[in-house]
Parts: C-alpha cells; sequence; structure tokens
C-alpha cells in the first residue's frame, strides 16, 4: 500500500483508552501516533498498549494546537458524529492522512475540527469507544488501500488471486516531449 497514515487523539483523559488505540495502530502500521492537549499517562496507558507502542512508532505529543505540526502534504481527517461528516463507507482515504478523534465526552473540539480537512464519521445508532472507533477507521483504510483479492460473489473465501500489478514502460518526459514535437512538425508539414 502506498503512503502512510497517523493517527492521534485531542484531549483525552483515559489514558487505557489512548493505549488500545496506539496498540491497535501499531498492529495496522501507522508511521506515527500522536496526541494533542490530552492527559496521557505513558504507565497507565501500558495496560492495554502491551505493545508498548512508543518503543517502536514515533510518537508526538502537543501541548495544543499552536504546537500541532503534521507532515508537508499529510491530510488531516477528523473522526466526529456530526451531521456534515462523511460516512466512512462513501470516504476516500488520502495517501497521506492523520486521523484524530476527540475526547471520550466532548469530541473534537471546534478548533480542531477548523483545521481538518476531512471530517468523517462511523455510520452507528451511538458513539463506541475510542479505541474501537479507531479500530474501525484504520480498517476501513486498510480495505479500501490495501491490495486484496476480490470479495466473491457467494460467501466464503476469495476463489480468485491477488491480481499483479502491471507497469508499463518508463516514460521519460524530454524524449516524450521531443516525439510529440517532430510528429507535429511532420503534420504540419504533410497536411
Amino acid at each position: 500500500m502506498k503512503g502512510y497514515f497517523g493517527i492521534g487523539v485531542e484531549g483525552v483523559s483515559k489514558a487505557t483508552n489512548v493505549g488500545t488505540l496506539l496498540r491497535t495502530a501499531h498492529a495496522f502500521g501507522a508511521s506515527f501516533v500522536f496526541t494533542v492537549r490530552a492527559q496521557y499517562n505513558r504507565r497507565e496507558g501500558v495496560r492495554s498498549d502491551t505493545s508498548d507502542t512508543p518503543l517502536s512508532v514515533p510518537t508526538y505529543h502537543f501541548a495544543g494546537m499552536e504546537d500541532f505540526r503534521l507532515p508537508l502534504g499529510c491530510r488531516l481527517v477528523g473522526v466526529e458524529i456530526s451531521e456534515d461528516a462523511i460516512e466512512l463507507p462513501s470516504f476516500r482515504h488520502p495517501r497521506q492522512a492523520a486521523y484524530i478523534l476527540g475526547g471520550e465526552r466532548e469530541g473534537l473540539s471546534a478548533e480542531l475540527q477548523e483545521r481538518c480537512d476531512y471530517i468523517v464519521k462511523i455510520p452507528m445508532r451511538f458513539s463506541v469507544n475510542l479505541g474501537v472507533a479507531g479500530s474501525l477507521v484504520m480498517y476501513d483504510r486498510l480495505i479500501s488501500l490495501g491490495r486484496h483479492a476480490p470479495r466473491p460473489v457467494a460467501e466464503g473465501a476469495p476463489t480468485e488471486p491477488v491480481p499483479l500489478p502491471v507497469f508499463g514502460d518508463p516514460i521519460y518526459k524530454r524524449k516524450h516531449r521531443a516525439r510529440e514535437a517532430r510528429a507535429a512538425a511532420k503534420a504540419k508539414a504533410n497536411p
């Protein structure tokens, strides 16, 4: 799968919820994890983050929005239940993305939502645990951007293997432009 993703939280106070999200992000291959305005205690978080993600994945803690930074070209995707949010099954994930989930009670702040390139929601009757919501978003990214065998029409396992990628010959812009210029000149000379 091309691209990368990171995932983080804003304003979360329950270290075990953050720990669960970090462990799941590590399992899904996140390139980085982060917190914004969160009181994350790593000693408590290790109870649920049994892989101790900060030892393996770059981890950033931002005190506030003025400190918050993402890699160049990285799109910020908020996960929030709101009427104008895009439903997750209809969302095309950016190749370079950072997903952020809000605190257990307040959700994402209005300030952070304004910074988001997209806001997505998981189509459910009510909100679920932070770690569960993050897992659903990461799984949706995996199945929509990953290379997997096509689902069968009937129930059960796929009957076709994953198709191999097909690459053409490299395109060299200079040669391509020169070829086009020669063809245009030839067409102009022979009307």
